[in-house]
């Protein structure tokens, strides 16, 4: 990517610019389907990206419903929740993403969007609003806060909402009982018209750093971190290690037919090179250790 930036001053910006920017630049984002009641108890439907979850005991989610930039209106879900506060969170998946866009229609006050989207409406077990059926999971929220974020255009309310139970579809979890990301087939809001979905090919995993400290890339040996070879995620990756290996792993490396072979057919600058690019196919397979003795292979010469 080029280096060359464009930087947005915010107070000398537009409302709609700073908006686009936002919406375009922090995505995908968790898409909230909240249905809510009026004091009369009429259901309402209403599809929000500004959402995420903060806090697992209590379990507090959080969306935002702003103010309208074109005209700083305000939407019928905050108008209910704040005459009612209890929510359903339903968190949709890819087979429901037109009706969830139909369902941010501005419809009139009164209009039941369960119904002009085709979902199904089932009665929640604690709190007044539904749920939909179709959701692969919804979670039943008390409404603790509703804080404005400003009065002018595109200000939000912060909507704090207080799980107290959870409904999720048995075919979305593994055998293990845990959420398995490709069968719930989540979907994600991006800027302008723009949704994404999570398939095979876009999700990967990374062992986290919770349990062990690793040494960091700056403890690296040099020749690694300045490698022509590997990027800056493969010496992340590196850098999570807890110790680099010892004398005797290294020695042991060197032994190897693969790596016999290149030091006895390559001259010192081709060696280095091939060592980096084997080391590169190993940490790519998740063989981290395996990596870090070829590429230390070097350093015993």
């Amino acid at each position: 990517m080029g280096t060359t930036i464009k930087s947005i001053t915010v107070d000398e910006s537009s409302v709609k610019e700073i908006h686009q920017y936002l919406l375009g630049i922090i995505a995908p984002r968790p898409i909230a389907w909240v249905s809510t009641i009026s004091k009369n108890g009429t259901p309402n439907l209403s599809p929000f990206s500004f959402f995420n979850v903060f806090s697992a005991n209590p379990p507090i989610l959080i969306f935002s419903s702003a103010r309208r930039v074109r005209n700083n209106t305000t939407k019928h879900t905050l108008h209910n929740i704040i005459e009612h506060p209890e929510a359903v969170i339903n968190i949709p998946n890819y087979d429901l993403v037109e009706q969830l866009s139909l369902s941010s229609t501005e419809y009139p006050k009164g209009v039941n969007e369960f119904i002009k989207s085709g979902v199904t409406s089932v009665a929640s077990d604690i709190v007044a609003p539904p749920r939909i059926k179709e959701c692969p999971a919804s979670f039943e929220c008390k409404v603790n806060h509703t804080i404005p974020l400003g009065k002018e255009g595109g200000a939000g309310h912060l909507i704090i909402a207080k799980v107290v139970k959870i409904h999720i579809k048995l075919d979305v979890l593994d055998q293990n009982g845990k959420i398995d990301p490709l069968r719930f087939d989540s979907i994600a809001r991006m800027g302008e018209n723009w949704y994404s979905r999570i398939i095979k090919d876009s999700i990967f995993e990374i062992p986290k750093p919770i349990r062990n400290i690793g040494i960091g890339i700056d403890q690296l040996p040099s020749m690694i971190q300045n490698s022509t070879i590997l990027t800056g995620n493969n010496l992340g990756r590196l850098g999570n290690v807890e110790k680099l290996p010892n004398t005797n792993a290294i020695q042991k490396r060197i032994k190897t037919k693969e790596i016999q072979a290149i030091i006895q057919q390559s001259s010192k600058n081709d060696r280095l090179k091939k060592l980096h690019l084997l080391a590169k196919k190993y940490l790519e397979k998740g063989n981290t250790m395996t990596c870090l003795e070829i590429l230390m292979c070097e350093s015993l010469d």
